[in-house]
């Protein structure tokens, strides 16, 4: 017999369950097997006159009526987990929904060791990073980290527990070859997106100067691919050198290549123009204490909702409801039914 040719013509979320029907006649099956089974053990033992006189016992007819509504109210059960819906009568919302892929491509170079920003740079990304993405809660978020070289050290995942597990990581030494090539680590972050539609969004971090690897060029590769560059760029356009205090001694020294102080230069105006080639944003927090959660606020966040999918839609009507009534009502019935004793004839 084909159970759906006997049911409402509804939308049934977990289809599945109807299986559970069988489930329930079998034990209405076996409930009505031990009663039948108990009066036929009482009437070995006694004759139908001492059994009028010695035991009190619901009727035949109510216990087939208690059976029936249990079976009734069993049934009403299921159906109402099976979660029928329909699109009559229900209700027309205009939906916005954010899809977002966040890929936070942070700079590693030893220069983010530099102490204009406590503890140093590095720390404080990491720390505010991870803030960020709180904020991202149920978009998908990855992670790219560069100096010389990219490499890829979270992909994009809904689990931000992971994501903060590979950011905590982050160190100087997760990319081996030292330098600045930030039009690489675009590229790396490019083949982390998949295609289809969503908001797909670099959070590049860097305080750097571009080392040839053409980061416009990435950028138009960003921009028709459909990622947006939010750039926020760290330290002095003018330059200014990189002090580092020593851990174990707390010695601080200035960092020197050939006996020259090392300068750390943000290239301020590459990353602007990355920014404006894809309509993404750019943020110059220099060397003041980074505060990526404002920028979320005040940058990424309004990308994300231009790239909202916004449309009407229908809500269907929930009908589990008076499923739920009825099975109450019949299990209630059934106490009724069964706490009434009546005698058999």
């Amino acid at each position: 017999m084909n159970i759906w040719s006997i049911l409402p013509d509804w939308d049934w979320v977990h289809r599945g369950r109807v299986h559970w029907l069988w489930a329930v006649l079998a034990l209405i099956a076996l409930l009505a097997a031990l009663e039948w089974n108990g009066r036929d053990a009482l009437a070995r033992f006694l004759s139908p006159v001492m059994q009028r006189r010695l035991v009190t016992r619901p009727s035949v007819e109510r216990t087939v009526a208690r059976l029936a509504l249990v079976t009734l109210a069993l049934f009403a059960c299921v159906l109402a987990l099976m979660r029928p819906r329909s699109v009559a009568g229900g209700e027309t919302v205009l939906s916005s929904k954010v899809a977002a892929d966040v890929v936070v491509v942070l700079d590693v170079s030893k220069s983010m060791l530099a102490e204009d920003v406590a503890p140093n740079r590095l720390v404080r990304a990491r720390a505010e990073i991870e803030r960020m993405v709180k904020q991202l809660d149920g978009q998908r978020v990855g992670l790219v980290a560069f100096a010389g070289r990219a490499v890829t050290l979270c992909p994009l995942t809904p689990d931000q527990a992971f994501f903060n597990l590979a950011l905590r990581g982050v160190d100087t030494r997760s990319v081996s070859r030292g330098g600045t090539r930030i039009g690489d680590a675009i590229r790396v972050a490019l083949k982390t997106f998949p295609t289809g539609p969503g908001a797909k969004l670099i959070v590049l971090i860097t305080d750097g100067e571009d080392h040839e690897s053409d980061p416009l060029g990435a950028a138009r590769q960003a921009k028709l691919a459909g990622v947006r560059v939010v750039a926020v760029g760290l330290g002095s356009e003018e330059g200014s050198p990189i002090v580092i205090t020593d851990p174990r001694t707390g010695a601080r020294t200035e960092m020197r290549h050939d006996d020259q102080p090392v300068m750390s230069r943000l290239d301020g105006e590459t990353l602007r123009k990355m920014a404006l080639e894809t309509g993404g944003a750019y943020v110059p927090a220099g060397t003041s204490a980074l505060d990526l959660e404002s920028i979320v606020r005040e940058n990424i966040t309004p990308i994300l909702r231009a790239e909202a999918d916004q449309s009407l839609r229908v809500v269907p009507a929930e009908k589990y409801g008076w499923l739920v009534a009825l099975a109450l009502v019949a299990l209630l019935v059934a106490l009724g039914v069964g706490a009434y004793a009546g005698r058999d004839p």
